[in-house]
């Protein structure tokens, strides 16, 4: 059996991926998969600085949220911008945090 198969990818990761007009995964499983790892791989290892983000500064919890989305959306960072609010989604579930708001779109 192949590893991939093994691999759990959370409904709401899957749906940054599905066609809305067929509801079909517009990636291969594999690498879907792939992309999932990596997103959370990324929110696993911005738990740490979030936290120090936080005392270091001084400021919110959603305010940390919110700079660490602005960084997962800028250039280079390599997610796409649905992928960066599902993974600052994450990195506030990691942290027991409040979700933070929809971005606004446009």
């Amino acid at each position: 059996m192949d590893d991939s198969s093994q691999i759990l990818i959370p409904d709401a990761f899957a749906a940054l991926y599905r066609s809305p007009r067929t509801g079909r995964l517009t990636l291969p499983r594999d690498e879907l998969a792939a992309r999932h790892e990596f997103c959370e791989d990324l929110a696993q290892a911005m738990v740490e600085p979030a936290r120090a983000m936080l005392f270091r500064h001084g400021i919110a919890e959603d305010e940390v949220l919110r700079r660490c989305h602005l960084g997962l959306i800028g250039e280079g960072s390599g997610v796409r911008a649905d992928e960066a609010f599902w993974v600052a989604c994450r990195l506030a579930e990691l942290l027991e945090w409040s979700q933070p708001e929809t971005p606004a779109v446009g």
